[in-house]
């Protein structure tokens, strides 16, 4: 792992645990293993330091629902299925990023930053909003808020991710590396939401 790597990856975890206002380049160069130079060198600030980890997680996932909206072989409910799919996978792999995004970014105090997270979110429900809306004039999908349609994806997995050692014990589930996910806690979660998505989407035939 290069230096730019490491100090991403030691301000993601600081981050996650700290919170942004909670966390110091002094702590973020101290876990990264460099000194404070480097971390100016590279990002010149916090600030920019926390935009760039944006922009390295949340890049390749605006690519891909990007290139899901574009595609015309695929029909709009296996559109969602695999945006289902992407979104489970992505955020409980990258948990500790997604746990920066939800929970830090209603007390940030920075507004350049927080604008940089609104406008990540904002290109991402667009594309979306193209899937279901093109669903809908293709006559597949009835009429639905497309805003509270992601919020119910996004919400059940975050609420699943923030609360896990809760669900791990409801569900009867034992992880053998605490901060991992099974890929029966994966499965589950998947097909329960397409299933409430597929039931929430599709037109009821009377």
């Amino acid at each position: 792992m290069d230096k730019r790597s490491q100090i991403l990856s030691a301000a993601e975890e600081l981050f996650a645990d700290k919170g942004f206002d909670g966390t110091s380049v002094r702590d973020i160069a101290h876990m990264a293993g460099v000194n404070l130079a480097m971390i100016s060198y590279y990002f010149g600030s916090k600030e920019k330091l926390f935009e760039s980890l944006v922009e390295y997680r949340s890049g390749y996932t605006a690519g891909v629902i990007e290139e899901m909206a574009r595609d015309e072989q695929t029909e709009p409910m296996e559109k969602m299925f695999k945006l289902i799919d992407f979104y489970v996978e992505r955020i409980l792999v990258n948990h500790r990023f997604h746990n920066i995004i939800s929970r830090q970014f209603s007390t940030l105090e920075n507004s350049e930053i927080k604008e940089t997270l609104f406008k990540m979110k904002q290109k991402n429900m667009e594309q979306i909003r193209k899937i279901i809306n093109d669903g809908e004039d293709q006559g597949v999908f009835r009429k639905v808020d497309p805003e509270m349609t992601v919020g119910t994806i996004i919400g059940t997995i975050s609420q699943m991710t923030l609360s896990k050692d809760f669900y791990c014990r409801i569900l009867g589930i034992v992880l053998k590396d605490p901060n991992e996910f099974s890929p029966e806690w994966i499965d589950r979660l998947k097909n329960h939401l397409k299933d409430m998505i597929s039931r929430h989407l599709s037109i009821t035939k009377s």
